[in-house]
């Protein structure tokens, strides 16, 4: 086990001490009261039925009768100390997750979407329920413990083979663990890319449909799902034969230690009474026994949830973040180097419309990532109001600096909700941003901001999609906004009207704005356009001036 997945179980186990403890206790109770059994029918057979006494039968009905209560009463705490643990733990590393994902800069992280869904929901759940395995483990052992003594007493002999035989039995099944840990993992990781594919197929069906891809999609997902399916079922034989195998060796132990009884009350070393309890206790043994080896087989299973939750809580984040309270003001790049950006210089002031074009991707990822902090510059620096981002507050740099991606994730099952921010705005405010965004058309069917979204708009049309999401970071109104490319899927007319729609309402209230895009009719309406070429800036100017550069023509008329 490797030491982060170690150390977030036994903080998880940290957590939790009281109730597992609990667990644990009301657990050992029952497996005590359950070996007990055979030995309260023995001894009523002696003393009561062997006698004949009365009031022995009397105390013995009373005595059998709270040892079932005992024995009940326990698993049944146990259980509800254990559901509790589990519960609260499972929703505490979800949330762990969730904020490591979807909060603070980012993570550094080669796993899609899907594979992350997979390891907030199922993983995680999988990870808690190892409270249950360290509880069962210890009562078993408890239980074994008791029937062990009880056989000691009866004849050493008996007592002596159990304490051999089932730690070698148990040793025996722990071997077939990595095994199971083996395809367990493979299992889980070909179920989380399984489901990434599938979300990915989802989200872009409407233009796989366009472009007549939906077939080699299709064909993609069947893949995906038959290499889960092959890992899935590789994973239920591994756990059938190690079931099969413990199963087999604890029903030769029980026969073994029966039979041997059975010689011993013939050749009278032993009373009946004796005899019933050892019968008992045999069958007893299976219970603890092949709860160990289901601990066993679940712990391979568990850990290799643990390790996949672990990688994500311990990922490197993008960037860092310090604590002063971010500010409105200038936002500027003062030599940065990244990845695809070479020395750049950039400077947007209150009150400015500035324009930045790139005709590659990977600088204008960069440019994106480095304004909205999601990510540190290699060298030089980024700052907002002379404070170096670095330093900044992620939450107060949230609220004075948003980012709207060119990926639309919609949140809502209506327009209005959609559109909310945080801050209940009135319809006037909801309509006055969708109209900044040329979106008119998408309350003209009746229902107005109230009309149904189907998951997330999947109803809705690319064009229109971005024109919500543009409304709505509109309408969340901070005092920098930058978007990329918020128009790749909107016509020329519309793209125009939109280009009016920003400007005039951004302008005013030393508002910054940032786009990054190639958009020449958003860029028309920017005070001051920034080339990026090759990681660096090529051109500063107006739209119109650097037309005349055969470069950004390129870039921007194609």
């Amino acid at each position: 086990m490797r030491q982060p997945t170690g150390r977030l179980i036994g903080q998880m186990f940290w957590r939790q001490r009281r109730d597992t403890a609990l667990c644990a206790l009301f657990w050992s109770l029952h497996q005590v009261c359950e070996a007990l059994v055979p030995v309260a029918i023995g001894l009523v057979i002696d003393q009561a039925v062997g006698t004949g006494s009365t009031s022995a039968m009397a105390w013995s009905v009373l005595g059998i009768f709270a040892l079932f209560t005992a024995l009940t009463m326990g698993w049944r705490s146990g259980f509800w100390f254990l559901s509790k643990a589990v519960a609260e733990e499972s929703h505490q590393l979800r949330m762990r997750v969730v904020r490591r994902v979807v909060g603070g800069r980012g993570i550094r992280t080669r796993r899609q979407s899907g594979e992350l869904l997979s390891i907030a929901t199922s993983d995680t759940h999988a990870t808690a329920e190892l409270l249950e395995l360290g509880s069962r483990g210890v009562s078993a052992l408890v239980g074994l413990t008791v029937s062990t003594i009880v056989l000691l007493r009866i004849d050493w002999s008996l007592g002596l083979g159990l304490v051999v035989g089932v730690p070698i039995l148990v040793l025996g099944l722990n071997a077939l663990g990595p095994i199971v840990g083996r395809r367990t993992s493979a299992q889980q990781q070909a179920v989380g890319r399984a489901a990434a594919t599938a979300s990915d197929l989802l989200r872009g069906l409407r233009p796989l449909r366009g472009v007549g891809g939906a077939d080699e999609a299709a064909r993609r997902y069947r893949t995906a799902s038959r290499t889960s399916l092959d890992a899935g079922v590789g994973t239920v034989k591994a756990g059938a034969m190690f079931i099969g195998a413990s199963t087999f060796t604890t029903g030769l132990l029980v026969t073994a230690v029966a039979a041997l009884a059975g010689w011993f009350a013939l050749e009278g070393r032993i009373t009946v009474g004796q005899l019933i309890t050892i019968v008992g206790l045999a069958t007893f043994i299976t219970d603890p026994v092949l709860n160990l080896a289901d601990c066993v087989f679940r712990l391979a299973t568990a850990r290799a949830s643990a390790a996949r939750v672990a990688e994500v809580l311990g990922a490197a984040e993008q960037g860092l973040s310090g604590d002063r309270t971010a500010e409105p003001g200038t936002l500027a790049l003062d030599a940065v180097h990244a990845p695809n950006l070479a020395g750049v210089d950039l400077v947007v002031a209150p009150g400015e419309l500035v324009g930045i074009v790139t005709g590659e991707a990977g600088a204008a990822d960069d440019v994106t990532d480095l304004l909205s902090g999601a990510r540190s510059p290699d060298r030089g620096e980024v700052t907002l109001a002379g404070t170096p981002m670095r330093e900044l507050d992620l939450a107060s740099l949230r609220r004075t600096v948003l980012v709207e991606p060119h990926a639309v994730d919609l949140f809502g099952a209506t327009l209005r909700e959609v559109l909310q921010t945080g801050d209940e705005r009135d319809d006037a405010t909801l309509n006055a941003s969708l109209t900044a965004a040329a979106g008119e058309d998408l309350r003209t069917d009746g229902a107005g901001l109230d009309r149904d979204l189907v998951d997330h708009g999947l109803n809705l049309s690319g064009g229109q999609r971005q024109r919500i999401a543009l409304a709505r970071a509109l309408l969340a109104d901070r005092p920098v906004t930058v978007f990329r490319d918020p128009t790749t899927a909107i016509d020329a007319v519309t793209e125009h009207a939109i280009a009016d729609g920003i400007r005039a309402y951004r302008t005013g209230d030393g508002r910054a704005t940032v786009l990054v895009t190639t958009s020449a009719p958003l860029l028309d309406r920017c005070d001051r356009v920034v080339f990026l070429r090759l990681g660096k800036v090529a051109a500063v100017g107006r739209h119109r001036e650097l037309l005349a550069d055969s470069s950004y023509a390129e870039v921007v008329l194609r």
